[in-house]
């Protein structure tokens, strides 16, 4: 009440946000934090000019969502707390130190279908894509803004196929540029395989991306979740690309069966892994000049192996 009775009293506004700050450290504090989400997001759009109030916020927002994730509580943000949010994004669009707290908190409400319908709706995605373009060297940005593609790509519809086509030459520069981040390239490839679903990639991006694909698996073969979606990835090129399987095969820097070899032995235990291999395989067998491949390197006898493995899968 004290917040709401002073919308356009800045200091009113910091004052409500220092003392709601006052109390993240009680778990008892924390259902009643979480009821004030919206409050905060609108002092944020309501005074959207001040830095420090744009800051305090967000790091507060940061803190209630964080106790909600240790909790396991997932926060849904309506369109108005969206609107709030892409505001503050726009008017602040060249301010690093806030936007990766904003990015941060976006790749985490984002996880919820409600709040990603929302951001799709306020449209979000334009400006993901210029903050990625712009701060391509931030590892912290680029890590959460990939992680929003991934949700709101994931979840899309065939009216965001249009703006998403855009995302994809983006998010190949972010994979281009952060292949030795374990955690970022993950993110990455996670949101590649969303916009290959999505059928955003055209005939000129096939090549390209399949062997930055191989690139990232080569560069993070020990990370399960990469291994994973990036041989989905790979997997939703190939069902519609002989160019992509062509690639695949012929790759530089070598055959995407030796390296997928390679990942099963050090992931054979993982049957999120490993049905992703069984996945990519699936789609490499409808290519002749692939299976000659495969056989030459005895795929035949790994699938022999997780069959013994996964008897029941």
């Amino acid at each position: 009440e004290f917040m709401q009775a002073s919308w356009d009293i800045e200091e009113v506004q910091a004052k409500g946000i220092q003392h709601l700050a006052s109390f993240v450290k009680d778990n008892n504090a924390f259902p009643y934090l979480l009821k004030f989400t919206k409050v905060i997001t609108f002092a944020m759009k309501t005074h959207v000019t001040s830095l420090k109030l744009q800051v305090d916020g967000c790091r507060l927002l940061l803190e209630i969502l964080n106790q909600a994730l240790a909790q396991g509580v997932v926060v849904a943000l309506d369109e108005s707390v969206a609107s709030c949010l892409l505001a503050t994004v726009r008017k602040h669009a060249g301010n690093e130190e806030l936007l990766s707290l904003l990015c941060t908190i976006l790749m985490m409400v984002s996880a919820s279908e409600v709040t990603a319908e929302n951001l799709r709706k306020v449209g979000i995605i334009p400006d993901l894509l210029s903050i990625l373009r712009r701060f391509l060297r931030n590892d912290e940005i680029c890590f959460s803004c990939c992680g929003v593609l991934w949700s709101l790509a994931v979840s899309g519809n065939n009216g965001d196929q249009k703006v998403l086509e855009g995302a994809v030459h983006v998010t190949s520069a972010v994979l281009q540029k952060h292949l030795q981040n374990g955690a970022v390239s993950e993110s990455a490839c996670s949101a590649l395989w969303a916009l290959s679903l999505q059928g955003c990639l055209t005939d000129n991006d096939y090549e390209p991306t399949t062997t930055l694909l191989l690139d990232a698996l080569r560069m993070n073969p020990g990370r399960a979740v990469l291994v994973k979606n990036g041989s989905l990835a790979l997997a939703s090129l190939l069902r519609v690309s002989e160019i992509a399987a062509l690639t695949f095969i012929t790759d530089s820097k070598g055959s995407g069966i030796d390296l997928i070899k390679d990942v099963y032995h050090l992931h054979f235990n993982d049957p999120g892994v490993v049905g992703a291999v069984c996945l990519l395989m699936k789609e490499m067998v409808q290519y002749d000049d692939v299976v000659l491949d495969m056989l030459s390197q005895k795929m035949d006898k790994l699938l022999s192996d997780i069959k013994i493995q996964f008897p029941f899968s």
